[in-house]
């Protein structure tokens, strides 16, 4: 299995880098955990067929996170027709915030756009769903206020990742992170303390609670890029594929 990273950014592209998308590679399933407005991009880029995308698993709905999602529609629609539906798997309001993307990008007014093959998930916060074969455990972070953000952890072929989405840190990563083979961790700041995103000082703190067998830090704003030198941890990088 591969994990590829399309897109390690923040919401503000910080240090040039694409928003939000990891592609899991497995044998029997191909699908995306996030999907930035840059993700479709990032794929043709790396020369992969979007038809082969199974599904797009989503912790959350802010922009840089699913704001790719209508391109995605658009492609399948004139240039490459799928036979089965994509899964589209998030919390609540998913579907609908997906279609009201699409209508104002590429509708007619207030005309709807008829959508290519699809077939909408709401993921429950600690509720167990199995979506085009991917197990899922979704869960509950500290993000938003009004909305619901989840951590999204994922089983295929015998292995496991664990995603943060974007939260602060939570004692919940140390007990999903037990055992996994990768831990894709937002770590938006160095030290700036924020309540709805990790910081590198934080997180170090918890680093030998952390008993995942890789953990490679993502989301990375201006603040972590300056200081990347002085990090001990791995940071993703747009392009990186790693080997689980």
């Amino acid at each position: 299995m591969k994990v590829r990273i399309l897109g390690c950014g923040d919401a503000f592209g910080s240090g040039g880098r694409n928003q939000s998308g990891y592609l899991v590679e497995a044998d029997q399933r191909f699908f995306l955990l996030d999907c930035g407005p840059t993700t479709l991009l990032a794929m043709k880029r790396a020369g992969l067929d979007p038809k082969r995308l199974d599904a797009i698993l989503l912790s959350h709905l802010h922009g840089d996170h699913f704001g790719g999602i209508p391109f995605f529609f658009l492609e399948y629609l004139y240039k490459r027709p799928r036979d089965k539906p994509l899964h589209i798997a998030g919390p609540t309001g998913s579907e609908e915030k997906a279609r009201e993307l699409f209508r104002i990008m590429y509708g007619s007014g207030s005309v709807s756009k008829d959508l290519p093959p699809t077939q909408f998930h709401v993921l429950q916060p600690e509720t167990s769903a199995n979506i085009a074969g991917i197990e899922i455990f979704p869960f509950h972070v500290p993000h938003q206020v009004h909305e619901v953000s989840l951590g999204l952890k994922v089983g295929c072929e015998q292995k496991q990742i664990l995603f943060s989405g974007d939260s602060a840190w939570t004692e919940l990563f140390v007990n999903h992170a037990r055992g996994v083979d990768l831990f894709l961790c937002e770590c938006s700041f160095y030290d700036e303390a924020a309540s709805n995103h990790v910081n590198y000082l934080a997180l170090s703190k918890n680093l030998s609670r952390l008993e995942c067998k890789k953990l490679v830090l993502t989301h990375l704003g201006e603040e972590m890029l300056a200081r990347k030198t002085d990090l001990t941890v791995t940071m993703a990088e747009d392009g990186m594929v790693i080997e689980l």
